[in-house]
């Protein structure tokens, strides 16, 4: 398509003539949702992205001063896949937060319905437990759990990757469950 066949197709959809917006986006479709598709993270419905780009456009084409349409429409892809990248962040960190509350209350939950002499093994047998891990994965759970600290900063701060603290706190936490359970047992006590 030409500039100048693609700006009379501007001109006859800011006129109102729906289906000449229509030939725009048969023009701009594959090279939009391409786009899209490459920039996207994964799970990002880039044909929705797409086609949120294209609703824009058309419902801000008096916005178009002229130019390089097709920058000005990769620009508002751009913006959109930003912003639905921003709103993917934003839940995933909701639920990072919310999930420890969720965790904590069925730990109150299951605290509450055990006996007290139990807990208070259990909550021994953890103390005990804690201190045979040694300090640096007791400094990783403290930051962790105590803190709060997000695993980024805490990759931030030791220098490892995301996934090796993910792998390490996983470790720790078996390890704890294990030693837990062995010294109950031996307590003659059950986890």
């Amino acid at each position: 398509m030409t500039d100048s066949q693609l700006n009379r197709l501007i001109d006859r959809t800011r006129r109102g003539d729906t289906d000449a917006f229509g030939a725009i986006i048969r023009n701009f479709e594959k090279p939009v949702r391409s786009w899209v598709a490459a920039h996207a993270p994964p799970g990002v419905d880039a044909d929705e992205i797409a086609q949120e780009a294209f609703i824009a456009a058309y419902q801000r084409l008096d916005e178009f001063e002229g130019g390089a349409f097709h920058s000005w429409l990769f620009t508002i892809a751009r913006y959109k896949l930003m912003t639905e990248a921003t709103r993917r962040r934003r839940v995933a960190d909701y639920h990072s937060r919310f999930t420890p509350e969720l965790i904590d209350r069925e730990l109150e939950r299951r605290a509450e319905s055990l006996p007290p002499e139990e807990l208070t093994k259990r909550l021994e047998a953890l103390r005990t437990c804690l201190a045979d891990l040694g300090e640096r994965g007791r400094e990783l759970l403290r930051w962790r759990y105590d803190e709060g600290i997000p695993l980024a900063e805490m990759a931030n701060r030791t220098g490892r990757s995301v996934g090796a603290l993910k792998k390490n706190l996983f470790t720790l936490r078996q390890q704890l469950l294990a030693c837990m359970e062995q010294k109950t047992r031996v307590e003659g006590g059950s986890v």
